[in-house]
């Protein structure tokens, strides 16, 4: 599917891929949502999947809160730099590690809507205007978004189906 270029496609596209991301691990038996991914794999398993894409959201959150003030968020996170992103991954992933999965996905789904809702809230071209916002440098809010929503969604039900073998 194209990247989105308005609104409407945004909501759709992040609608739709989280609800196949989620459709897809309520297909999953127990034992799959809970099975071991391959050795060398960061995230070890479904939970730890679905918690770094929680984890992005409230980063995310924080970017959007602190920017949109007009200051300058900790982008990615304090004391990481996008060169340093898979230590970043590593103290996500150990923070969630012991955190049901029944949590996680109550936690991503609150979150998903919040980031969502975010999106009704501009227009169009607060969207996709570029360098309309200082926080946001050269790009837009809405590649950001796209980034935090749909192309994350994609990204993890594609590792999940790798590392569990399961179309």
């Amino acid at each position: 599917m194209p990247r989105p270029r308005n609104k409407e496609e945004l909501l759709a596209r992040s609608h739709e891929t989280y609800q196949d991301l989620v459709n897809h691990i309520q297909a999953l038996s127990v034992e799959q949502q809970h099975a071991l991914f391959p050795m060398g794999t960061l995230n070890r398993n479904v939970r730890d999947v679905l918690a770094h894409l929680h984890h992005w959201h409230l980063m995310f959150e924080d970017w959007y809160e602190v920017g949109m003030r007009g200051e300058k968020p900790d982008i990615p996170a304090k004391g990481f730099t996008w060169k340093t992103t898979p230590d970043l991954n590593r103290v996500i992933q150990l923070k969630y590690s012991n955190t049901p999965m029944h949590e996680v996905l109550s936690m991503l789904d609150a979150s998903h809507q919040r980031v969502h809702s975010l999106i009704g809230k501009h227009t169009d071209e607060e969207l996709f205007e570029k360098k309309r916002y200082k926080w946001t440098g050269s790009t837009s809010l809405g590649a950001y978004l796209i980034g935090a929503t749909s192309s994350h969604y994609d990204w993890a039900l594609k590792l999940i189906r790798k590392c569990l073998k399961v179309k």
